[in-house]
């Protein structure tokens, strides 16, 4: 019985290497043909992905396995629609990730034809998918992707990783570049300079008053990422930017998405808890230091 079961499970591990050793191939070989100048403008998203009949293909430099990572965890232990990872590798340098192609259209390209009755509807249907999410406790206190690596984020000057960090106290003093009350106060002429202390005072003490654990957060809750066919949503989508990160950044990320997505500023709170003072304070912050 035990030759039996040794070579059933050498069967099986056979047939998953060759089943992943077709699909690495495949990925390859479809990614190479129409990548091609004369088949580029078909198939290519203007992400950057590439849809290939019923499969997507993200690949690139910049492209993470924790994004495939955090796809498998969220199909998972929700009940999301998030699209079927079929594999994801590194190959020369760049990440493939071969997975399933929702179909529909983005609340962006529907906005201006919706009802407010769908919206009412869609909004109800995103909102219970963020509370599913946040749902999920956290393990730790770190501040980090899911699987407890550095966060990505493609507004990051010069590396688009960073992190992980022990603690939110840590990845709000990163956000700030390090400035604490102590370093403020002896400061005299030097940036961002005297007028400003009063109101870096202020994020600095908003920033130690948070005490909650991080939570799990999609990142990135723009319109282009919400997928809909009719009035319902079938994909949440591009979620490379999730990890365990405080309780208000999936508020104040997806108000500031995209200079593109303006309208959704007025829409966020209908479907995330609404943190205005957070808010107040991101926005403070992004004035005297950037968007990350």
């Amino acid at each position: 019985p035990n030759i039996f079961s040794m070579a059933r499970i050498g069967h099986r591990l056979l047939e998953s290497y060759w089943k992943t050793q077709l699909l690495q191939r495949f990925t390859l070989l479809v990614t190479k043909v129409v990548t091609q100048q004369y088949l580029s403008k078909a198939f290519a998203h203007p992400s950057g992905a590439i849809f290939f009949f019923n499969f997507c293909i993200k690949f690139g430099e910049s492209i993470t396995l924790a994004e495939a990572h955090t796809l498998r965890f969220i199909a998972e232990h929700t009940s999301i629609p998030v699209p079927k990872v079929y594999h994801a590798f590194t190959h020369h340098g760049k990440t493939y990730i071969l997975m399933e192609r929702i179909r529909g259209q983005t609340i962006a390209e529907r906005w201006l034809t919706l009802s407010n009755m769908s919206k009412a509807s869609i909004f109800n249907q995103l909102k219970q998918m963020i509370e599913e999410l946040r749902s999920i406790p956290s393990k730790s206190s770190i501040v980090s992707n899911l699987q407890g690596g550095p966060i990505y984020d493609c507004r990051l000057p010069q590396t688009s990783l960073w992190g992980p960090f022990k603690s939110v106290y840590d990845f709000q003093l990163a956000l700030r570049n390090g400035i604490t009350a102590h370093s403020l106060e002896a400061q005299t002429h030097s940036s961002p300079g005297p007028a400003a202390i009063p109101e870096l005072q202020d994020l600095i003490a908003f920033h130690d008053s948070v005490s909650r654990p991080p939570v799990l957060t999609h990142g990135d809750l723009s319109s282009f990422n919400v997928l809909l066919r009719d009035d319902k949503v079938v994909g949440i989508i591009d979620w490379e930017t999730a990890g365990w990160l405080p309780y208000y950044w999936e508020y104040t990320m997806a108000w500031h998405a995209n200079p593109q997505n303006l309208f959704w500023q007025k829409e966020v709170h209908k479907f995330l808890d609404p943190y205005e003072e957070e808010l107040k304070m991101e926005k403070l912050r992004r004035t005297y230091f950037g968007e990350i």
